[in-house]
């Protein structure tokens, strides 16, 4: 499993291919993107729903990840995963089973967190949406369309908090009626960070069963 597609499903396409976007939507997600590249490290709390009213199907988690540059710790669904630049680690107490696999940067199509918030720079047009308020927030929305026609994404709403510029929302709305809604509880910046955050002790786990795809 790729990390993060059941959350953001987003792939990269090829950037030649024509391309509509709205100004004013453009400079608003430049913006946001460059606030994060601004940050050392961000923390954020989340929660993530998916509903398909065809298949009467409602799920709801909540997770929470910390980032540093490609660096991340990742927990959702009973589940730690583990990147510590090189080799992602993914970690279940339940099964008692730890898996390693290394992490190729070359794939443009693997999904990263941390480009959980920046995936908009590649593949989609967007233009501006509706602007709502949420509990004294002011959230903008941008609609991304993506520019592969045969894209399982119809579309993706992403919510912008104007005060603080950051993703407060992201909306996908797949071809097979599936909506899965990404909303940010908590974010944080510049944290102080433990330095063995990223690091995998294998001595933490002697009754697990270590698993190397490599």
């Amino acid at each position: 499993m790729k990390l993060l597609v059941t959350i953001i499903c987003v792939f990269s396409w090829t950037i030649g291919l024509a391309q509509n976007r709205e100004p004013e939507a453009q400079t608003l997600l430049e913006t946001v993107s460059a606030k994060v590249k601004s940050y050392d490290n961000m923390v954020l709390e989340f929660k993530y729903v998916l509903e398909n009213s065809e298949e009467n199907i409602h799920q709801e988690t909540r997770g929470n990840i910390t980032l540093s540059d490609e660096k991340y710790s990742l927990n959702i669904l009973g589940i730690k995963r583990l990147f510590d630049g090189q080799s992602l680690y993914t970690i279940s107490p339940e099964d008692e089973e730890v898996t390693i696999s290394s992490f190729n940067s070359g794939d443009d199509n693997t999904i990263t967190p941390s480009k959980m918030l920046t995936f908009y720079e590649k593949g989609y047009n967007y233009k501006m949406d509706i602007i709502q308020n949420i509990q004294g927030r002011k959230i903008q929305y941008i609609r991304l369309d993506p520019i592969d026609s045969t894209s399982e994404i119809e579309y993706v709403l992403l919510g912008i908090d104007i005060n603080t510029q950051h993703v407060y929302r992201l909306i996908e709305i797949g071809a097979n009626s599936t909506k899965t809604i990404l909303t940010v509880n908590s974010f944080k910046t510049n944290q102080p960070l433990s330095e063995t955050l990223f690091t995998f002790d294998a001595s933490n786990y002697d009754d697990f069963y270590i698993n190397n795809l490599d």
